[in-house]
């Protein structure tokens, strides 16, 4: 049995605290058995790895859709089919804060329909406000937040593939007639590559945003692990920092803490025309779907701000702008910085639940 290298064990016992997240009883001794079996088999191997962790880390069949929704999203999509039945319908049992902080579950006393109350708790906790939550209802949150999906629609680029269909690729079809000695047998075709449309996510963690940072940051995580190649992600305040690096690594809260780290600006005041100015000079927005994550209290010039606005919507293919207080009833756009920019705004939406967030997901997906 081969040693598995330290970066490869911290990034396997991350995946076993994502488990033990969503309530698999992935514990140490688990955590350990999995580490054996997958140096055995070799972490190198997908498929390999797969089985490694779902034969030693899951406890009943209940486990199963959990591991394959955890796998899946921990490691990027990557799972080997399975031939395997489908599995029976889950029974959602495991624990869930409810609104009034006690634990949830089957109350002892009405063994009528616990799946019902359970599923209605897990409802209400998608629309209440993150700022609102309890310390293990934001956790719970997170913990959805980091099974999200970010896939997005392939947009056609300018590069050319090999195709079966297409326009005729003349240096191909000539370099294969040369092969067969000037003969040509097969005429070759190319077409346009189609690639995920780049998302570059803008996040406000100044002061006013505290209360929402933390979460807005994790949905950049989920939606960076699903389109690694194609997001890029910024917060704002009184610098512009970039956080892609960061947000890379699989274990959201590793992610976390690495993006803390590299944000000098915690809790700071904003000055969002001029740090967007920063980022138009960068050229990321060209082409991409922008979105901006801030309550709009612009402490520098509004002015600047919605020149800068202006310029973005003619570089960037979409922008959106997410306020969290949006949300709210009665809620009006009456800060310089939202008036500033309202009117170069493809979406303006609200970002203070996860239905919210998962709202968000979807425009992204189809932008």
């Amino acid at each position: 049995m081969s040693e598995i290298p330290g970066r490869v064990v911290a990034t396997l016992t991350g995946f076993a605290r994502t488990l033990r997240a969503a309530g698999v009883p992935a514990d140490h001794e688990r955590t350990q058995n999995m580490l054996r079996a997958a140096a055995a088999l070799g972490v190198a191997d997908p498929h390999g790895l797969y089985w490694a962790g779902r034969l030693t880390l899951c406890a009943s069949p209940d486990d199963l859709p959990r591991y394959d929704r955890c796998f899946t999203a921990y490691f990027g999509g990557l799972r080997p089919g399975a031939s395997r039945a489908a599995p029976p319908a889950m029974t959602v049992t495991r624990h869930l804060t409810t609104l009034d902080g006690d634990r949830g579950g089957p109350d002892p006393r009405d063994p009528g329909e616990p799946q019902a109350v359970a599923a209605s708790d897990a409802e209400r906790l998608r629309h209440r406000d993150v700022a609102a939550l309890t310390a293990a209802e934001r956790a719970e949150i997170h913990r959805m937040l980091a099974l999200l999906a970010g896939e997005r629609e392939r947009r056609r680029s300018r590069r050319f593939a090999p195709a079966h269909r297409g326009v005729l690729d003349e240096r191909r079809t000539i370099r294969e007639g040369l092969r067969r000695g000037g003969e040509i047998a097969l005429l070759r075709r190319r077409a346009h590559r189609r690639r995920p449309r780049a998302v570059v996510l803008l996040i406000d963690v100044s002061g006013s945003m505290s209360s929402y940072a933390d979460t807005l940051l994790r949905f950049a995580h989920a939606m960076a692990r699903s389109e690694p190649r194609a997001t890029e992600v910024f917060s704002v305040g009184t610098r512009l920092t970039r956080l892609t690096p960061e947000l890379r690594h699989r274990d959201p809260d590793l992610a976390m803490t690495a993006a803390s780290a590299a944000i000098p600006d915690w809790s700071g005041g904003t000055r969002l025309g001029e740090e967007l100015k920063e980022f138009l000079a960068s050229h990321r927005a060209r082409g991409a779907t922008v979105v901006i994550a801030s309550d709009g209290w612009e402490r520098g010039d509004a002015a600047l701000l919605g020149a800068q606005m202006a310029r973005l919507s003619r570089l960037a293919h979409r922008v959106i702008w997410v306020n969290p207080h949006k949300g709210h009833e009665g809620y009006e756009p009456l800060t310089a910085g939202m008036r500033a920019a309202l009117p170069y705004l493809d979406d303006f939406v609200a970002g203070h639940s996860l239905a919210a967030f998962q709202d968000l997901a979807g425009r992204l997906g189809h932008a």
